[in-house]
């Protein structure tokens, strides 16, 4: 989760330009179990002709999660938006957030959509689009806690979902964190009080303290350094690249920002972010 965009690296950008100038026109190939499309003047690797599968949670809500047997919140939204601009549909499957980057680097799945933060340890199993949108760690707690902060975490018993930023950052501060493999596990920790605090995805967090009728608070959170994007295999950069198009697309068309005011009412963006390639302005 955050403050700037993601930056492709020399050789992926060198990738990009060479798959590109290969690229000849229409039609479409199969070699295995994937195929090629070509769409917007560029060629990528797909499970299904013309379409994005897709790897999500189904618990993260406003981010990612499942409604009425329907995929949504601000980081699926936005991805469908974004296919949409380069010609393809979207077919989400859920799946658990630790095994979700290798799932994508083994092409089980085209593409991660899941407030992925990038960091250089992930960058060795995933290639990142730029980066949609920022966070913070949220720190919650059951109902009636004394914590208030993260620096009184040293010897509780913190609870994170498994693989994920916040486990890093549990793991980093010597919490010996009590690992989870979702959110609704975190959460059940909290209201039986088998855990004293989950550090999660603030935006998650704070959703999920308003909808557990007061047994859960979010007691304090603080800002991401890296923003999230999504993910695809290092080997298809040309997928990466069209992403990245759409990305700025939805920005200049302003979907970037209805989603962002309908997932994220009132919250302010911070100095200095921009989404996707950040050469787009955002609408007024």
């Amino acid at each position: 989760m955050r403050p700037l965009r993601a930056i492709v690296t020399t050789a992926a950008v060198l990738a990009v330009a060479t798959g590109l100038s290969a690229c000849g026109g229409g039609g479409s190939k199969s070699s295995g179990s994937t195929s090629t499309t070509a769409a917007s003047g560029a060629s990528y690797k797909l499970l299904k002709s013309g379409v994005l599968r897709v790897g999500t949670l189904t618990d993260a809500p406003p981010n990612v999660y499942l409604k009425d047997g329907r995929f949504t919140g601000f980081d699926n939204d936005l991805l469908t938006a974004v296919a949409a601009k380069i010609g393809l549909k979207v077919d989400f499957a859920g799946t658990d957030f630790s095994a979700l980057l290798s799932q994508v680097a083994t092409h089980k799945f085209d593409v991660g959509s899941s407030s992925i933060t990038i960091t250089e340890a992930r960058k060795k199993t995933a290639l990142f689009t730029n980066g949609y949108d920022f966070g913070y760690l949220g720190l919650d707690v059951p109902a009636g806690s004394a914590l208030k902060s993260f620096d009184e975490l040293k010897g509780k018993r913190v609870v994170v979902v498994q693989g994920t930023v916040q486990d890093d950052f549990a793991t980093g501060h010597g919490f010996d964190p009590v690992r989870v493999p979702d959110y609704n596990s975190a959460l059940n920790q909290l209201k039986t009080k088998t855990a004293e605090a989950w550090i999660s995805p603030a935006e998650i967090g704070e959703k999920t303290a308003k909808d557990s009728d007061g047994k859960v608070v979010l007691v304090s959170k603080q800002l991401s350094p890296t923003p999230t994007a999504f993910a695809v295999a290092k080997d298809n950069p040309a997928l990466a690249a069209a992403l990245n198009k759409g990305l700025d697309q939805v920005i200049a068309d302003g979907t970037w920002t209805r989603l962002e005011q309908q997932y994220f009412p009132g919250r302010q963006i911070p100095a200095g972010f921009k989404p996707g390639s950040g050469s787009v302005a955002l609408p007024e």
